[in-house]
């Protein structure tokens, strides 16, 4: 269970030294560091159970969000997170795994998101529409459908099928929620090839 400093300086209040004892605890690795300040009580305790705590705002989203939901074939063993306003990314590695917190646009960031709870701990991940979003949102900026094509499921590796199976209307929503050339061509592309309307 997640455990704050403050929480372990009541649970040790009756020692003289209450930082020497966490810092025993941690030795004998009976707590371990999350990050400064946070501490997990169990090391079986799934790593995406523990990215919300570590930085946030922020959700599972981008390559690993894609690989949970099945668009792309690899297993993604980075915990990859989307924030907003935090102006540089950060990246964080603890005994539970490695961690990366990425900005998307703070507009978009509310939408497209789902709550779990599990054994007590609340994590967020991106919808395979908004996780689809976030990636192409952080990727080098393409100039055609035909290369966004080609980013998407030649370097991405999203599967096609999948891919057309997507919600069109949760797409359409999240693409008015960024502003990049990428998602403007996702859009098109929606538009074009999965709903026959090319008017915008």
């Amino acid at each position: 269970m997640i455990k704050s400093l403050l929480e372990l300086q009541e649970l040790y209040k009756d020692y003289s030294d209450v930082i020497g004892k966490i810092n025993r605890e941690v030795k004998k690795e009976n707590l371990f560091t999350v990050i400064r300040g946070l501490y997990e009580t169990d090391y079986r305790t799934p790593g995406h159970l523990l990215s919300a705590y570590i930085y946030g705002p922020s959700y599972l989203s981008f390559e690993y969000a894609l690989s949970q939901h099945g668009l792309i074939p690899e297993k993604v063993s980075v915990y990859t997170n989307a924030s907003f306003n935090k102006r540089k990314s950060k990246k964080y590695t603890n005994t539970f795994g490695i961690y990366t917190y990425r900005d998307i646009p703070k507009k978009a960031f509310p939408y497209g998101i789902k709550a779990h709870i599990v054994n007590g701990y609340s994590y967020f991940i991106a919808t395979k529409e908004k996780a689809l979003c976030d990636s192409l949102y952080i990727a080098p900026p393409q100039t055609s459908m035909k290369r966004l094509k080609i980013l998407m499921f030649d370097d991405l590796r999203i599967d096609i099928d999948m891919f057309f199976e997507l919600d069109v209307e949760e797409l359409l929503f999240l693409c008015d929620k960024y502003k990049s050339k990428n998602i403007w061509l996702l859009k098109k592309i929606v538009l074009k090839e999965m709903i026959g309307n090319d008017n915008n």
